[in-house]
């Protein structure tokens, strides 16, 4: 029985070849959108579950002005101090930020050092974290003083063997301005793919404590993050309620704590007013939709060409009926269609996921891959079976419902509601590709905002390159030397990057007519002179920082968001209290974009500390970069060797910021462009039908004198009706959805009617072209064919 079933479908897909061809191509496509889609969203999910459930961080949230601000940074004592005080603790630790030591180098005496991660990190951090050592003892691996853990990867770039234990290394950072003689205490395995943190060693945090000079060991300072891994029998909430108010015993009134599952942070990494609002989740939460419309698409193309040519099968289905074959045969029958269709695509799918997948991998920064394992294969089955029932099961319960005789005569007269049906479903295959071309044109037109819209700075043609070495001790004379090169227009230096959370401070501020209760949280940066000119920003009163003035080690520049937050008036000249010390404000600088346009500006202060600094900023003639990049290297081996020239321009810093948002545009963009290409193979199809239904009937109305322009609005209306309805229904979802997007960032643009207009305008022409073609074929048929055939 099996076998004849086959042999059936066989004979349909070779008699019907475009429908088998529309439906085997859609599939494909949908399942192939699907399955790297599913590969993605696998990768974010799985994201840190290799550590225990118990993991929490910890986390604080300001409270300023009415307002709740979710920070990372904690104080250094957090940690201990929760292990001792609070009940429900196993084990606590804190780390540094993955960006403190994200720029180390690190080598033995004598040797080139290697560019590489850091982490300052306590001594129960492998207690905590599941990162597995292959030397060392958890118990005390990071117990010691100066001590140090690598990775398997750096030991045997270091040393050509991992058994390294008892072996001396020198790291150094610029940024942290630390640098030590360590000895390895133990060699971890390196990170799995699944890891959000990324670094290849670890030093103890005794380090961290002397390179701060004691800050780290006080409650009002913060930076280092917190980390517990709670006991089996702890309820998470009952933890939170308990150290809710713990920093308050501590003397910080304004925060309060909360402790989040680690292996959420990396998705749930959005907190609005203190609590968690989404983060990337939401785009996991995006694909995976976009992924089942796809699929439903051209499920939705299945369904509705298998039941627009039932007239080409009307007999068929009754001499079987009247042969006495039941229903559930003819049910067999069709869903073994579907099924095998589906799974024709499947391997369709399989084949083009892999070629993909280079291409598809440079979009996403991952390194995915087509891995058969169970659980992969288990997951293909699932979802070839179920888009192959859903496609099947209205065509199979539809058409196995005719009466016999009904079938018999060659004539169906689809009801109302079977026509409203179909017309619904193009309906929402439409309307979903609809919003989608809404959602990339608003993104699109974000994006091209903010790479357009004034940042308050000048990013092009400006370098950066860390300070290492022998330059440490010679800041000044880098920069001189840097400015006296071919096609360098200016130079200075900063104590860290220029975009991003600078250094944030809440710390202890003064100035006239401050409210002693008030608190305002500032970005800091330690500058030298000329940096203000060289990144173009501009004073709005009184000048930048100079040589000129002996003065200005005891000087601050602030901007305009600060000076409305304090509601400082005249404020150049004026005395600002900087943690006991009092400034002379000389400047006030224009607002600058030195975080993403999700934010808006907050408060910022400028000092003129050249020492502190450790990073040089170049600003290139335009064309001079190539020349520029050689000089500099040249200098470098000359000036500081041992340490190569390694150096980014401030445009790539600006496009990291929207990385996220540039990746969701051109998958977007992708995905609308298959969406609709699929909804349009199927109103191709439906049309064509529709054209060979009524072919007599055309005939004789062109007989009858009706023009071939009458034909082809006869022909077309039924498909531009609901092509239009799901523009209607579209737009106004499409307008919501954007409207909820763009709320994300403090500066974006002004919706305007003709994005909507275009997107319901791009789907409808291209939609008309697929049904006017078939109409313009059927209306230039010759009569005389229909005629005969009647």
């Amino acid at each position: 029985m099996f076998k004849q079933h086959l042999l059936l479908t066989f004979r349909n897909f070779k008699r019907y070849k475009s429908s088998f061809f529309i439906n085997l191509t859609g599939l494909s496509a949908g399942l192939t959108c699907a399955l790297l889609i599913c590969l993605w969203v696998i990768s974010e999910m799985e994201t840190d579950r290799f550590h225990s459930s118990r993991i929490y961080q910890v986390v604080q949230n300001e409270h300023l002005g009415g307002a709740v601000n979710t920070v990372e940074g904690t104080p250094g004592i957090l940690a201990d101090a929760l292990a001792e005080e609070i009940p429900g603790v196993e084990s606590a630790v804190t780390a540094s930020p993955g960006f403190w030591l994200a720029q180390s180098r690190i080598g033995t005496k004598g040797q080139p050092a290697l560019k590489a991660a850091g982490r300052f990190a306590g001594a129960d951090f492998f207690k905590v974290f599941s990162y597995p050592l292959l030397s060392g003892n958890k118990e005390n691996v990071l117990s010691g003083r100066n001590t140090v853990v690598i990775s398997e990867s750096l030991a045997r770039k270091l040393f050509g063997t991992t058994n390294v234990t008892g072996k001396e290394l020198i790291w150094t950072n610029t940024e942290m301005e630390a640098e030590s003689l360590a000895q390895i205490t133990g060699v971890f395995k390196d990170l799995p793919p699944a890891a959000s943190e990324k670094f290849d060693f670890l030093v103890s945090l005794d380090v961290m404590l002397r390179a701060g000079n004691g800050a780290y060991t006080k409650w009002g300072n913060y930076g280092p993050q917190t980390f517990v891994l709670l006991k089996d029998n702890t309820d998470p909430g009952q933890f939170n309620d308990r150290i809710s108010g713990f920093m308050k015993s501590k003397g910080q009134e304004n925060y309060t704590l909360l402790a989040r599952p680690y292996a959420d942070a990396y998705l749930y990494n959005r907190f609005e007013n203190g609590k968690v609002a989404g983060g990337r989740i939401d785009y996991v939460r995006l694909f995976s939709l976009i992924a089942v419309f796809i699929v439903l698409i051209a499920c939705i193309n299945f369904m509705n060409l298998a039941t627009a040519r039932a007239s080409r099968r009307l007999k068929e289905i009754g001499v079987k009926k009247a042969m006495g074959a039941p229903r559930a045969s003819l049910i067999v029958q069709y869903l073994l269609e579907s099924l095998l269709i589906t799974f024709m695509a499947l391997i369709i799918s399989l084949v083009a996921t892999g070629l993909l997948l280079p291409e598809y991998n440079k979009i996403t920064g991952k390194a995915l891959s087509l891995q058969f394992d169970a659980r992969l294969i288990t997951g293909l089955l699932a979802i070839a079976i179920v888009t192959g029932l859903i496609s099947g099961s209205y065509p199979a319960l539809y058409l196995s419902g005719l009466k016999p005789v009904r079938a018999l005569t060659g004539k169906l007269n689809l009801s109302a509601q079977a026509l409203w049906a179909r017309q619904g479903l193009v309906v929402f295959q439409f309307a979903f590709s609809v919003i989608l071309i809404v959602a990339v044109l608003i993104v699109y037109k974000q994006m091209e905002y903010v790479q357009h819209k004034n940042q308050g700075y000048d990013r092009e043609h400006v370098l950066y390159f860390e300070i290492e070495g022998t330059f440490r001790n010679r800041v000044n004379y880098v920069v001189d030397a840097v400015k006296g090169m071919n096609g360098v227009v200016n130079a200075s230096s900063i104590d860290r990057e220029l975009l991003g959370d600078l250094s944030y401070t809440t710390g202890t501020f003064g100035w006239e007519g401050r409210n002693e209760e008030e608190m305002i949280r500032f970005q800091r940066a330690d500058v030298n002179t000329g940096l203000i000119e060289t990144l173009g920003i501009t004073m709005k009163e009184g000048r930048s920082f100079s040589e000129k003035f002996g003065a200005d080690t005891t000087a601050i520049i602030i901007n305009e968001a600060g000076i409305r937050a304090m509601r400082l008036k005249d404020p150049v000249g004026k005395v600002f209290t900087l943690w006991g010390n009092d400034m002379q404000i000389i400047g006030v600088m224009a607002d600058f974009h030195f975080e993403s346009m999700h934010k808006k500006v907050g408060p910022m202060f400028m000092r003129y500390k050249p020492g502190n600094t450790n990073r040089v900023m170049v600003k290139v003639a335009g064309g001079k970069a190539s020349e520029v990049v050689t000089q500099l290297e040249r200098f470098t081996r000359a000036q500081n060797p041992g340490f190569p020239f390694d150096y980014k321009f401030l445009d790539q810093d600006f496009q990291a910021q929207y990385a996220a948002e540039n990746k969701v545009a051109a998958l977007s963009g992708y995905f609308a462009i298959l969406a609709i290409v699929i909804s349009c193979m199927g109103l191709f199809g439906l049309s064509a039908f529709a054209a060979e239904r009524r072919f007599k009937e055309v005939g004789i109305r062109k007989v009858l004198g009706a023009s071939s322009l009458n034909v082809i609005f006869l022909l077309s209306r039924d498909f531009t009706r609901p092509v239009l309805l799901a523009i209607l229904i579209a737009l106004p979802l499409g307008y919501v959805l954007s409207r909820n997007w763009l709320s994300s960032y403090a500066y974006h643009i002004d919706m305007q009617y003709w994005f909507f207009l275009a997107a319901g305008g791009v789907a409808f022409l291209i939609s008309a072209l697929a049904v006017l073609f078939q109409a313009w074929k059927a209306a230039g048929a010759n009569p005389a064919r229909a005629m005969r055939a009647e």
